[in-house]
């Protein structure tokens, strides 16, 4: 993945990371449950996490309630002492849940961005081929979660725990999950994973994302509108 970084995706060299959330279930009393309950029918915790595109963690955050949104529990990751580093320059790539900075690029919106949708029909513009490859860079932290939670099936069986206990066997797992990564990469968990997100497209929030606001998101509108251009010019040159 990293030859394909610098090579066919080289319009994104500045790019960091990928960044997404998953839900995972908690237990919580009775008071709490409204917030910890999202689109599901059982209290979940959002963790927050970013990934290299070769599935390793470099920054999980666990704790948040399930209801949360993305962008907030994404301004807090930013704001801690622990905090999600944002280098000036560089960015990290996040579905359309999150808002456009210039800093976390999002996806296109009412674009197709599935990569199954591109299998027959390849990009017309440059927005379909920006959104093409940042979905084919960004799955990585869905591949990272997939191969997580097939690693360790603990974490389909959390309701019995609190909010602490899940966060820190969410950050054990994750830990654990990276050293696999190096010494005991399991080729068939990986096969799966990505046979069920090809089968299984997650929603990542296109239809009704957030919108871009302030000089920031400006800043960020703009430079993905360049690197489209760029990766545009590049592919009709080659093709």
């Amino acid at each position: 993945m990293q030859i394909m970084m610098a090579t066919f995706f080289s319009s994104l060299h500045n790019c960091i990371d990928a960044i997404d959330g998953t839900h995972i279930r908690v237990k919580v009393s009775k008071e709490d449950v409204s917030r910890y309950r999202e689109r599901k029918s059982y209290p979940t915790m959002n963790v927050l996490a970013a990934c290299t595109f070769d599935l390793k963690f470099t920054y999980v955050l666990p704790g948040w309630e399930g209801s949360a949104s993305y962008s907030r529990i994404l301004d807090n990751a930013l704001s801690r002492e622990d905090n999600l580093n944002a280098p000036q320059g560089k960015f990290y790539l996040v579905d359309a849940r999150y808002m456009l900075r210039s800093t976390f690029l999002t996806p296109y919106r009412s674009i197709r961005y599935h990569l199954k949708e591109y299998s027959q029909h390849p990009p017309e513009n440059p927005k379909e081929l920006f959104n093409l490859r940042h979905s084919s860079l960004r799955n990585a932290i869905e591949r990272a979660f997939g191969v997580l939670k097939n690693r360790f099936p603990i974490l389909a069986e959390m309701s019995r725990y609190d909010v602490e206990t899940v966060s820190e066997i969410v950050l054990a797992c994750c830990i654990l999950h990276n050293f696999l990564v190096d010494f005991d990469l399991d080729e068939e968990i990986i096969a799966q994973v990505d046979r069920d997100l090809m089968n299984n497209e997650p929603d990542h929030g296109l239809a009704n994302g957030a919108i871009a606001r302030g000089e920031d998101g400006r800043r960020g509108e703009i430079l993905r509108d360049s690197i489209a251009a760029q990766m545009w010019n590049d592919y009709i040159t080659r093709h």
